[in-house]
């Protein structure tokens, strides 16, 4: 199947060959015509599967079949859980509607960033938001922000919205949209939480799976290495140097454990640079472009740069550092492993580490045997855990007896 059997305009069609786009994923070819249709959609798909294209596409088509006069007003609104998500969701609006003869208005809002210049933005014409759920509601509470003319309303990744404050953030973003709109939704899970979220914009949504979607781990070769904790550096400028790796993400457990490697890794004459939640969000927005510009070959990042961003073209994501669980683990091998392309993942476990990795393999049901590389091989055994004491009966008050207690006095 081609994008031009979705009856795409020729702009839209000249945008997605200009980027390299030659065939939709399976998301995209489910969800894109019920979109086309009209119909509200509540989509399963995960990250790296090109849900992104799979919204923006039908959503610019109608956008283009319609005349819109005067002032250009908010028509479509994204929410998205991070900062960098609705950056890369508004750069790809404009990237994709390149071609269209009339081009629309794209703004992102996000924290982080002066709320004057985004209200400026969007009071010059908008029409299409792209925002993070908190400071849209802040923009909101200014009362400078009209959402009476929303046609479409997405909600991107809403599984990891599930914070404390989202549920009121949504329901007070919720009053300000008009009954009558598109409505999708995207999520790589379904708890119930998040079903209770979805009722409460749609109750008439097209439910969507894509079942058929090859499991991250299984388009991605893996190895794990055993090494000492102080030759993971040397070991792995040694892998950089004997391996065909063009652009390589290494995961780091700390923020300053990431600018540490990096300051080091330059001074041997690497391109290296950090990415953490303390950069500011120029900082950060250069630091992805350039990475993705192939101008920065190894990125040393926290587990901010697991989920959501759409990074095309790593060869190559290490576990400098292990995740704290194997659902992290398996949302940072998929970096290398996007819309169906296969990948190499490494992981570097250490003396310490040895227990928590078969917790990973057991969990993520992965067949692998850690090797040694010669230099660099594993010395000393690994610490015995202990178990902890016994809680000692009757030491603390029980729940009854703390009752009892308030209901005395």
């Amino acid at each position: 199947m081609s994008f031009s059997s979705f009856d795409l305009c020729p702009p839209l069609i000249q945008a997605l060959e200009k980027i390299g786009f030659t065939s939709p994923t399976p998301i995209q070819t489910k969800v894109i015509p019920h979109i086309l249709d009209k119909k509200d959609i509540l989509a399963k798909a995960k990250t790296g599967s090109g849900k992104s294209a799979s919204f923006i596409l039908p959503i610019l088509e109608l956008y283009s079949r319609k005349t819109y006069e005067g002032k250009s007003k908010v028509r479509v609104l994204v929410i998205t859980p991070t900062r960098d998500l609705t950056i890369q969701v508004a750069k790809a609006f404009e990237l994709f509607s390149g071609e269209l003869t009339k081009k629309p208005k794209v703004v992102s809002v996000i924290g982080g960033e002066g709320i004057s210049e985004q209200l400026y933005a969007i009071q010059r014409g908008c029409d299409i938001l792209v925002a993070t759920s908190g400071r849209l509601v802040d923009i909101l509470d200014k009362g400078q922000l009209n959402l009476a003319h929303i046609e479409f309303f997405v909600l991107d990744e809403a599984d990891k919205m599930l914070n404390l404050g989202f549920s009121e953030e949504l329901d007070t973003i919720l009053l300000q949209l008009p009954p009558k709109r598109q409505n999708l939704l995207f999520s790589a899970t379904y708890p119930q939480k998040i079903l209770d979220i979805a009722s409460k914009i749609t109750t008439n949504a097209l439910e969507i799976s894509i079942e058929e979607d090859v499991p991250t781990v299984d388009t991605v070769t893996q190895e794990v290495i055993s090494v000492n904790s102080e030759n993971r550096g040397p070991l792995l400028r040694h892998l950089l140097k004997t391996s065909p790796w063009g652009q390589v993400l290494v995961f780091m457990a700390n923020k300053r454990a990431t600018d540490n490697i990096a300051a080091k890794f330059r001074k041997y004459g690497f391109s290296a640079e950090s990415f953490h939640g303390d950069l500011n969000q120029e900082d950060r927005n250069f630091t992805l472009d350039e990475f993705k510009a192939k101008r920065i070959k190894i990125l040393f990042a926290t587990d901010i740069a697991a989920r959501g961003l759409d990074i095309d073209g790593i060869d190559c994501v290490v576990n400098y550092d292990l995740p704290r669980s194997s659902s992290d683990y398996i949302h940072r091998i998929g970096r290398t492993a996007r819309a169906g392309k296969s990948g190499f993942a490494l992981s570097f476990v250490n003396l310490e580490d040895t227990e928590h990795f078969k917790t990973i393999k057991k969990q993520c049901k992965l067949d692998i045997q850690p090797k040694q590389i010669e230099g660099f091989e594993l010395v000393g055994t690994a610490p015995i855990k202990e178990k902890g004491k016994a809680p000692i009966k009757g030491k603390r008050k029980s729940k009854k007896d703390k009752l009892r207690e308030s209901a005395s006095k």
